[in-house]
């Protein structure tokens, strides 16, 4: 005889396994993540940030937590970053929200729910515009993404990007140490300039749950930047870690323990909500219920 746990007690005796898995996106590339499995069939997708990978800490410390809690994780590199296939680009925002786009249908065919979608950094902007164009996901985290993208360019292209750029088509960056780290192209830096944060912000459902975590101490994307998110977005929550870097690197525990219980609190909301409507037939153009 086969037992059925609950996700309750699936969280207090988790067996997890995990397993790479490969979905091909829309342009034909090789999306490569791991699936920390529990058993349960509500998943929750974690998506990094800019030039990172599925290994960096904040994803693989986030799925870890997921896990404890009975709940399935898939934590994947985008075109072009860690193990999957494709050239990287500064901007892709959009492109990136299409790989998201392509992971959730793979886990939909095979009867996943898709419980919610989290993002670290650039990640984080790119689950919020999966949510203002898709419209089919209930719970969004955006950690530490950045609301105004103009900000940010010149630290990294330098002074009068706009003008250099134009000159000579593309700007090459490297490191501190004189290596070659990629090239940014006019169309990569528009695409940039082009993604509207506050546009997407205001077309996020009011059913949509979305929280945003953000570090006090954040020297790569200020706090001000999750309050601009909090000013704008419908149906919002602010949670500001008080000493915290861009990174979390001394807060982990906490940045995992607010985003799970987030996640874990509006997904048994979902659920209640999905077993009241099951609960009703329609007759005759009214809702009754069975009881």
């Amino acid at each position: 005889m086969s037992i059925t746990l609950t996700q309750e007690e699936r969280a207090q005796h988790p067996v997890t396994h995990q397993q790479r898995v490969v979905i091909e996106n829309y342009h034909g590339e090789k999306l490569v993540g791991i699936l920390h499995d529990t058993g349960s069939k509500e998943l929750v997708i974690v998506c990094h940030g800019f030039q990172s990978w599925k290994e960096r800490i904040p994803m693989v410390n986030l799925a870890a937590a997921l896990e404890k809690e009975g709940i399935s994780a898939f934590r994947f590199d985008f075109a072009g970053n860690g193990e999957s296939e494709g050239s990287f680009h500064y901007g892709n925002y959009r492109r990136e929200a299409d790989d998201l786009r392509a992971v959730i249908q793979h886990f939909r065919m095979e009867k996943r729910v898709i419980t919610a979608i989290t993002g670290h950094s650039k990640g984080g902007n790119v689950v919020l515009l999966y949510a203002s164009k898709f419209n089919d996901v209930s719970i969004v985290v955006n950690m530490s993404g950045r609301f105004n993208l103009e900000r940010g360019i010149e630290g990294r292209l330098g002074k009068n990007f706009l003008q250099r750029i134009k000159e000579t088509g593309f700007i090459d960056v490297w490191n501190k140490r004189g290596k070659f780290e990629y090239r940014v192209t006019e169309e990569s830096l528009m695409d940039r300039l082009s993604t509207d944060s506050h546009a997407a912000c205001l077309l996020i459902h009011p059913d949509c749950r979305v929280l945003t975590v953000h570090g006090s101490m954040d020297r790569i994307v200020p706090v001000e930047d999750a309050m601009e998110f909090a000013k704008f977005i419908p149906n919002h929550k602010l949670h500001i870690i008080e000493g915290a870097d861009h990174e979390y690197t001394s807060c982990q525990d906490e940045l995992a323990s607010v985003v799970v219980d987030f996640v874990r609190t509006h997904s048994r909301l979902d659920r209640d909500m999905s077993e009241q409507l099951s609960s009703c037939t329609r007759v005759d153009g009214s809702i009754q219920s069975r009881l």
